[in-house]
């Protein structure tokens, strides 16, 4: 399946339910929209392709060339160069230095290297047993030489130390992405996968850390997950993709913060 059908399936994906965090108005007006992509996320999406599908990497972008396009010259090789690149994404020369010295970092790693070498861009569509609703995931890796299933996720990053690296997890729902996707994996084979993230830091020296998720952590994604699946499935039914004022349509208290209040005691 490629990523056009994968995206085009009516199942929710993470992503999608991840919004439902702000508000399901907000939900629904990214759902129906859609979104620009950020440079973050360009980012993200050029590292993704290089380091797990290098072989058509170059199906989907282009190198800028190393011109001066403030000349003559330099327009016109500029002018024929992103017409030949037809629809392809143009990357600049730094850039694609930077995801290259990370996958580079990443197939030096043994360790990574074992975690990611089983079949790439797995997709997986299920039904939440508890809504009805259909569910799909896309996991970067499911390697299934072990006596447990391991999800292998690929995450550039800042900083990519364990202490810093959790703030993030949490911060970017990465607990809330690993239950789904450990949900609809075991839900589809049968057995409940272990889910294993590998960070690459997005500066020099591009250091690697591989994190397994623990019980814990995938408990507090599992309770987001139903709790946003629950309330997706809610605002479906009733037609209410409510903002700021609650389902109920009330006004919110504006109180002080724990730690000024205390000030006021």
């Amino acid at each position: 399946m490629t990523e056009k059908e994968y995206r085009s399936h009516p199942a929710i994906s993470r992503s999608e339910l991840w919004e439902m965090r702000k508000t399901p108005r907000m939900f629904k007006y990214i759902k129906d929209n859609g979104t620009e992509p950020t440079p973050a996320l360009l980012f993200g999406q050029a590292f993704h392709k290089l380091a797990l599908e290098p072989d058509s990497f170059f199906d989907e972008y282009a190198i800028m060339p190393d011109i001066d396009r403030r000349t003559k010259e330099g327009k016109e090789v500029y002018a024929r160069f992103v017409q030949d690149s037809c629809e392809k994404i143009i990357l600049d020369r730094d850039l694609f230095d930077q995801i290259t010295g990370m996958c580079e970092s990443l197939k030096s790693e043994p360790l990574a290297e074992k975690l990611l070498d089983s079949p790439r861009e797995n997709p997986y569509f299920w039904t939440d047993p508890l809504t009805g609703e259909k569910c799909k995931c896309r996991t970067d890796v499911t390697n299934m030489r072990y006596s447990n299933p391991i999800i292998v996720d690929v995450k550039s990053t800042n900083d990519a130390s364990t202490e810093a690296f959790i703030k993030s997890a949490i911060n970017y729902g990465y607990d809330f992405q690993a239950a789904m996707y450990c949900n609809g994996v075991e839900a589809v084979i049968g057995i409940r996968p272990i889910f294993v993230f590998i960070a690459v830091e997005k500066t020099p020296p591009y250091m690697v850390n591989i994190l397994q998720a623990d019980e814990l952590f995938l408990r507090r994604g599992n309770n987001l997950f139903r709790e946003y699946i629950s309330l997706y499935h809610d605002c479906k039914h009733t037609g209410n993709w409510f903002g700021y004022l609650g389902k109920q349509n009330q006004i919110n208290n504006l109180a002080l913060p724990t730690w000024l209040a205390k000030q006021l005691e």
